[in-house]
């Protein structure tokens, strides 16, 4: 796995304060895309034992919510064994710390990746500039959903997935 950045300290990929993990690799390449640099997943550094370090030392600390994963998309296929064995790591290590995964798939395509296992929250579907509206949080445009994905997995196979919130609007 590749990355580009990892920010500390962040207020809007998710809920409290967050440290994110914007991975290389995206196949999406949505028109408008606010991180076109993160698409090639040769581009960006190996993510390598010192940047893990980094994120656990951010992860280590109260005030910190959880970790997000974004990029690029943390699904792409040359980010998903080692997103999976991050999460699972992230996990037993921080219980109580939240996972948040953005993805330009959808909810009805990934959910039955064992990944899902780790992540608790969702954020699916491409960037839609016709859609694209500035007030709401945690997502760019409106097609995009943000899912329970625990609350989800749990309920009945083909039902809608569950959301972690309505729309709040910035």
């Amino acid at each position: 796995m590749r990355y580009h950045n990892i920010t500390k300290d962040d207020m809007l990929n998710g809920d409290g304060l967050r440290v994110v993990l914007w991975v290389a690799g995206c196949s999406h390449c949505c028109k408008d895309c606010q991180n076109p640099v993160t698409w090639d997943p040769a581009g960006g550094l190996p993510f390598d034992a010192a940047a893990k370090a980094e994120l656990f030392e951010q992860l280590d600390k109260s005030y910190i919510s959880g970790i997000t994963f974004s990029g690029g998309d943390p699904l792409h296929s040359a980010n998903r064994p080692d997103v999976r064995e991050l999460m699972k790591e992230i996990k037993e290590k921080y219980p109580d710390k939240t996972i948040w995964l953005y993805t330009g798939d959808s909810w009805e395509n990934i959910r039955h990746l064992s990944l899902m296992q780790y992540v608790d929250v969702l954020v699916d579907g491409e960037f839609e500039t016709e859609k694209m509206d500035k007030k709401l949080l945690w997502k760019g445009s409106s097609n995009q959903r943000v899912i329970d994905v625990q609350a989800s997995l749990a309920s009945e196979k083909g039902a809608p997935p569950v959301l972690h919130c309505r729309d709040y609007e910035r």
